[in-house]
């Protein structure tokens, strides 16, 4: 009977939640007492009492009346009386206030008397939030374990394999320094997927070059990128380069094309290259090859670009990347846009320097489409994007790993689309009976460039933030007290350099009351002159001694390559007694010889050669 109370009694479901057990005594928890009258604020009903312990079983429970107690909550212990229809409790269990009744006989609510049952609802909740924080977990998990994956991914070298430690960045008046990415493609055919995209079966597991090298200089301030590309076909000194896994030693090698210092120990070679001859620190470095621009280039979309006419770019000899693209604009993605990054024969005059300005149209429209949005925010693109950048990339050991490629990734979207210039080294053809097609620095110009990026000077011409050089506050010592080297540094490639060139401005400084300044016979060639010092106290004796000689401040550089102040005379003073006005007023212009493009330039077409339309 339902009031009997003489036996024990199985709850109706009515009373119990969702996942309560139909039995009364639960597997954690047992219940008695006697039962209590069904009451109107408290007014009837017996006293009882109930006991139980922890767990989802039902509990003793009492009738409420002019006093009842309970002990046993479903999590923890607690008590409760009831009175006039309400009640309190303290205790570890969850206590509520409720309107007046009586539990039903033999049972109670486990957050104690005075209300109706309410512990389905209560499980209910708790149900809920354990599946959300399984669901959160699960998706951390998942979340984590995918990191793991791309991180996985990443391969990764030494940054440098050169012997020259590379100078610190001189940072900004905010403290700000900037961030050099080398950028290098090469042209690896290790692979049935490379060798089917690369062709030249010749060259299938030969010697792997840099055929792609683009320095990306982000600014201090973030408000500019600049991008200097190399042209393949650069021929230069390459430094000595120690490979780090056999550790087999290239010495270093004269005279010779820049795309063969990949195959010297690695990318390391090729950074150690860039720093001997530009003087710019490099932070990271970044390569991929044909396969890894494919699998890119498909994850990013379709990226617009133009030519002037039909162009095929095959020849009668079979030689080109076999692009066809029709006049005016077309969208490439995939193995198309390899083709269009590869061609030489087609544009303008068939030339690698040609190659290289259709490499910047791509990236500057590239970057143009990213920055619309829609593939920046489409998670699946985003993913796709992920998985082809950690397959596809090579990077140093510093910018190894995935959150480090994302802190980057934010640090370039700082600079706006028309603060980005792309530019290719100045350069010069060479003259000699093997210099068909090879280049070569152009003197003046191509250091003037470099000299922009050392010192984050804005290539697209806008006002930079940067305050000029400081005057030292380091004591500067007596003329007669100051030891200055000279050395000649009048040579470059294509020019001898100017006989007796140091030990006639030695002859300057000692005039001018340096009676220590001495020369040095060791040739160091430079494009433009510099002062150069080893540590902060030397600093003003440096700035002093290029003030007596006209030299501009901004060329007076930290260096850990001298052991005191040393004078560079570059090709940019060859004669005179005084350095020449024009190589200081310009040293802040970008050179016309670098075809500057600016990112923000959509009306960009590439000119098509002779013989390759259709």
């Amino acid at each position: 009977m339902r009031r009997e109370g003489t036996r024990r009694r199985v709850p109706h479901a009515r009373e119990l939640g969702w996942d309560d057990s139909l039995y009364e005594d639960g597997p954690d928890g047992t219940g008695s007492g006697s039962a209590g009258t069904d009451g109107t604020d408290g007014t009837t009903g017996s006293d009882g009492t109930g006991s139980g312990a922890d767990g989802s079983g039902p509990q003793g429970a009492s009738g409420t009346g002019s006093a009842g107690s309970a002990e046993g909550a479903e999590s923890g212990g607690g008590e409760g009386a009831g009175k006039g229809g309400k009640r309190t409790g303290k205790g570890k269990g969850t206590v509520t206030e409720s309107a007046g009744g009586s539990g039903p006989g033999g049972t109670r609510d486990t957050r104690g008397q005075g209300g109706p049952p309410r512990r389905g609802k209560r499980r209910i909740l708790r149900w809920a939030s354990s599946v959300l924080a399984l669901l959160i977990l699960g998706t951390a998990g998942a979340g984590y374990l995918y990191y793991r994956h791309l991180d996985g991914k990443l391969k990764k070298e030494e940054l440098t394999l050169g012997d020259k430690p590379m100078a610190d960045h001189k940072a900004n008046a905010a403290g700000q320094t900037p961030i050099n990415i080398l950028l290098i493609g090469s042209d690896a055919r290790d692979s049935k997927e490379n060798q089917k995209l690369g062709g030249a079966k010749a060259n299938f597991n030969g010697p792997t070059l840099a055929d792609v090298q683009m320095l990306l200089h982000v600014s201090a301030d973030r408000s500019n990128i600049s991008v200097v590309s190399m042209p393949r076909d650069t021929i230069l000194d390459i430094p000595k380069c120690t490979d780090p896994e056999t550790g087999e030693v290239f010495p270093a090698k004269s005279g010779t094309l820049t795309n063969e210092s990949l195959e010297r120990g690695g990318p390391g070679c090729t950074v150690a290259t860039w720093y001997e001859l530009t003087g710019i620190p490099i932070d990271h470095f970044m390569m991929i090859d044909f396969a890894g621009v494919v699998s890119m280039a498909d994850a990013i979309g379709g990226v617009p670009v133009c030519v002037t006419d039909n162009v095929h770019s095959r020849n009668g000899k079979g030689e080109g990347s076999g692009l066809k693209l029709k006049a005016g604009k077309s969208t490439i993605q995939g193995e198309q846009a390899l083709q269009w990054l590869r061609t030489r024969y087609g544009f303008e005059d068939g030339s690698d320097l040609a190659r290289t300005h259709a490499q910047h149209m791509y990236m500057n429209s590239m970057v143009r489409e990213l920055r619309k949005g829609a593939k920046l925010t489409d998670p699946a693109k985003l993913m796709s994007l992920a998985e082809a950048a950690t397959d596809a990339l090579t990077v140093d050991k510093g910018l190894g790993g995935v959150t480090k490629l994302y802190d980057l990734a934010e640090e370039l979207k700082k600079a706006p689309t028309e603060r980005i210039t792309m530019t290719t080294m100045p350069n010069v053809y060479g003259t000699g009976a093997n210099d068909r097609g090879r280049v070569y620095p152009k003197p003046g110009d191509a250091d003037q460039l470099f000299t922009m990026v050392r010192d984050d000077v804005p290539l697209d011409g806008k006002a930079s933030k940067r305050k000029p050089p400081a005057a030292s506050e380091d004591p500067v010592a007596a003329p007669a007290d100051t030891g200055v080297l000279v050395r000649n540094g009048t040579g470059s490639a294509t020019r001898a350099p100017t006989s007796q060139r140091a030990t006639a401005v030695a002859g300057l400084l000692t005039a001018k009351g340096y009676t220590k300044a001495v020369s040095d016979a060791t040739p160091d060639a430079t494009e433009r002159t510099e002062v150069l010092f080893p540590s902060a106290d030397l600093e003003g004796d440096a700035q002093a001694v290029a003030k007596s000689l006209g030299i501009p401040v901004a060329s007076v550089k930290k260096s850990a390559d001298v052991t005191g102040v040393t004078l560079i005379v570059g090709a940019d003073w060859r004669t005179g007694d005084t350095y020449p006005k024009s190589a200081a007023k310009d040293s802040d212009k970008t050179p016309e010889s670098a075809r500057a493009l600016n990112g923000a330039n959509d009306k960009e077409c590439m000119e098509v050669q002779d013989g390759f339309t259709w």
